[in-house]
């Protein structure tokens, strides 16, 4: 019998295995802990690092914070991946 936890992920609509903790404070960490997917939270972090790098983010500043914080909502819970500026992607 398996020890993890799974929660039905909004973002990636299917039953995976849950965080293990709270990602950010307040009631969007404990809505992301129960409605994503450890695997989607993997997702968030690896494109969050673009959008911080591509916009050149700097988190000490709160317009930076609020951009960033309204970015992940839309991704993980609006399935809007948006593009940082600037961002070309790989062509294959």
């Amino acid at each position: 019998m398996s020890k993890h936890k799974t929660v039905y992920c909004q973002k990636l609509n299917q039953s995976l295995p849950a965080l293990t903790h709270i990602p950010v404070p307040g009631e969007m960490g404990q809505k992301i802990q129960h409605n994503i997917s450890e695997a989607a939270w993997d997702l968030w972090l690896k494109h969050q690092i673009m959008i911080i790098n591509e916009n050149r983010l700097d988190l000490s500043e709160p317009k930076s914070q609020q951009y960033l914080f309204e970015q992940m909502e839309a991704f993980l819970f609006h399935n809007k991946e948006v593009s940082p500026t600037g961002y070309q992607p790989e062509e294959s």
